[in-house]
């Protein structure tokens, strides 16, 4: 488990933490120090599939940032049933007729939710409440109210119908949306229900799942490429490490760019020393302050 982020793939049955421990199981038994500091870049359900990001030693410093960007989704939504949680595992909570649905009225349904949008999650969904999971809760009984998220959808199509049954969906959307609640609400509009039957997470920004039994570890400048870059001297390095300032100078543009139109995901600039990525910066009038050291580099 070398530091940086390991792109791996989640199959269909496990959580992402259970995925996650799996690899911290593996490290301790193959090494007499400490496990390696590791957690996940973004929960995916136990039915789903796909992309999961495991960040290693000081990549964990990079989790808040990678919230904001693209995560691309496939999914299948089954047309007139809905269930509590929006999986094929709830409890069906309503049913209706779905004989009617074409193509058009559903491109027009869809069209509906693209933008900034209030989301309200379901009571199962990995949000916290009070401090606790929701799913928690929701496990032990207790009526979960959850409140709206402001939540964006950047671009979606239909993939192609089996209809009344089933259509393919593929979307993308900004960290925190929950496809889940697209077809609990979309099932709604349309009049007849709706839920997911699979969930398949193919990008997270410029990252692609590699496939089931295979990984691709990330370092250097492929870690938040979104991100400009700031190269430090020798001079620069000791300023920050004295909780200095230093000046802005020239800053290297992105290496991958987002989506036209995508919301500006607010990245920190990357502070690189000798090849390696040691600093998250922040601009302050015109100099760059120390966020965080990532200690030995990535």
């Amino acid at each position: 488990m070398n530091p940086g982020i390991h792109l791996v793939h989640k199959p269909v049955g496990p959580t992402s933490f259970s995925f996650v421990q799996t690899y911290i199981q593996a490290a301790r038994a193959h090494k007499e120090r400490r496990p390696p500091r590791i957690c996940h870049g973004g929960t995916l359900d136990p039915f789903a599939s796909g992309l999961l990001l495991i960040l290693v030693e000081p990549a964990t410093r990079l989790f808040q940032y990678l919230h904001a960007i693209p995560k691309v989704y496939d999914t299948t939504v089954y047309w007139g049933v809905e269930t509590d949680n929006g999986d094929p595992h709830g409890r069906v909570v309503f049913t209706g007729d779905s004989s009617g649905l074409s193509p058009g009225q559903l491109d027009d349904a869809l069209a509906t939710f693209v933008g900034w949008h209030d989301q309200i999650p379901h009571a199962t969904s990995a949000k916290r409440i009070d401090g606790e999971r929701a799913y928690l809760k929701a496990h032990r009984g207790e009526t979960v109210v959850m409140p709206a998220s402001r939540v964006y959808l950047h671009e979606a199509r239909w993939l192609g119908h089996d209809l009344p049954r089933h259509s393919r969906l593929r979307m993308t959307v900004r960290g925190g949306y929950y496809v889940r609640a697209l077809a609990r609400d979309l099932g709604r509009l349309v009049g007849c229900g709706a839920h997911l039957t699979e969930l398949h997470r193919t990008a997270i920004g410029p990252w692609t799942d590699p496939g089931p039994d295979q990984y691709v570890e990330i370092h250097g400048r492929d870690l938040l490429p979104w991100a400009p870059t700031r190269l430090l001297t020798d001079q620069d390095v000791g300023d920050l490490r004295q909780g200095r300032e230093i000046p802005m100078g020239d800053l290297v543009p992105p290496d991958w760019p987002m989506p036209s139109g995508f919301p500006d995901p607010q990245a920190p600039v990357r502070g690189f020393h000798l090849d390696r990525f040691c600093f998250l910066l922040s601009p302050v009038g015109g100099n760059l302050k120390l966020l965080s050291a990532l200690h030995g580099g990535l």
